[in-house]
């Protein structure tokens, strides 16, 4: 069981550096896109993030822990934002605002998996 939740967890931050790869790379470049890239990160997220939500209830009786419910909806609501904008605006020109929103949501879903405790 923990080999599949390291799988995982690895799995989660490839999507993870998906995302903030593309965005750290054009910071400096004039026209901003959403790439390919980073539609399939948000989706690894997505798919990651329930598959280790689930492990996380499947072992609460074995270790004791019960995970944060809260914590995990919202985490899931970033996500889908995350991924709802990427993908709605991955075909437009110049989505600047868009771009922006995208890398400071995944920021936001990184402090909020580290620091709520």
């Amino acid at each position: 069981m923990n080999a599949l939740r390291y799988a995982l967890l690895v799995l989660h931050f490839v999507g993870l550096a998906a995302i903030l790869g593309p965005v750290l790379e054009q910071l400096r470049a004039e026209t901003k896109r959403l790439t390919m890239v980073m539609v399939w990160g948000a989706r690894a997220q997505i798919v990651t993030g329930l598959a280790l939500a689930g492990l996380a209830f499947a072992r609460a009786d074995e270790t004791g822990y019960e995970p944060d419910h809260v914590k995990i909806a919202v985490k899931m609501l970033i996500a889908l934002a995350i991924a709802g904008i990427a993908e709605s605006s991955r075909k437009r020109e110049n989505p600047v605002v868009q771009f922006w929103l995208v890398g400071a949501l995944t920021l936001v879903n990184v402090i909020v998996a580290v620091a709520w405790r």
